[in-house]
């Protein structure tokens, strides 16, 4: 699935990903190809996301590594949608 993460200042990342886990406002919830459409809002936490993927040099410092091929984005909110294999996340 495509995954696109955009905050105020930049798009952080822009990619095809195995999941995501997002911390929403009712729990951590993850999604994986053909997941039924969704919006929610997100609360403080951690988006983690499995796959093999490239970061830009610019963005690089705001990831971390997780264990078993995943990357961690703290965030403080912010707002999901995923609708036909594309999530689209704007973080704050």
């Amino acid at each position: 699935m495509y995954l696109e993460i955009v905050s105020p200042e930049a798009t952080l990342f822009k990619g095809e990903v195995v999941s995501i886990t997002v911390p929403g406002i009712n729990g951590d919830f993850e999604m994986l190809n053909n997941h039924a459409p969704v919006v929610s809002l997100l609360k403080e936490g951690t988006v983690r996301i499995a796959g093999n993927i490239t970061l830009d040099e610019e963005v690089e410092n705001r990831f971390t590594k997780g264990d078993k091929n995943t990357t961690l984005l703290k965030i403080n909110s912010g707002t999901l949608e995923m609708n036909g294999n594309k999530v689209i996340v704007l973080a704050d």
